[in-house]
């Protein structure tokens, strides 16, 4: 049976540092310290973020890796773990109508809105909408957070 996201955001795993992998030249220097975070981890950044303040996965990443003093995040790892984190929230909105973690604040690096996490980009939108952001169409069908670079979170 397939765990949950809550069972799997509750996993007792602990954040590694590992050689940034000679496949991932574009990322940093070679062999430099890399964080690969956990789900707990994240949702706990994920929770520093207040209403009216967004992250980008790349803010997100940049916050780990100082907490950690290394150089970088592992962008592949963080991802799936932020699609873990919301994931666990709807399940908790589910459970008792209170999600616990905004997971709706993190965005793409470029400001744009993920189809990837629960409800697509329209729940998304929605929630952000509800705080109060502005969501424009930029291009033929990407879909930003208007003046997104103003609002993010000093961490």
């Amino acid at each position: 049976m397939a765990k949950s996201a809550l069972q799997k955001l509750q996993s007792p795993v602990r954040p590694k540092i590992v050689p940034l992998p000679a496949s991932m030249p574009n990322w940093g220097p070679a062999d430099a310290p890399m964080l690969i975070s956990t789900p707990l981890e994240i949702e706990a950044a994920v929770q520093k973020i207040p209403r009216g303040k967004l992250a980008t996965t790349n803010s997100l990443r940049q916050h780990l890796a100082t907490q950690h003093e290394v150089i970088l995040t592992c962008p592949i790892t963080t991802g799936i773990f932020m699609n873990v984190v919301a994931k666990a929230a709807e399940e908790r909105r589910a459970l008792d109508g209170d999600p616990k973690t905004a997971w709706w604040r993190v965005l793409k690096s470029d400001g744009s809105l993920n189809q990837k996490f629960p409800g697509g980009i329209a729940a998304q939108e929605s929630y952000l909408r509800d705080e109060g952001h502005v969501i424009v169409t930029k291009g033929r069908s990407k879909r930003i957070v208007q003046d997104f670079e103003s609002k993010l979170n000093a961490f």
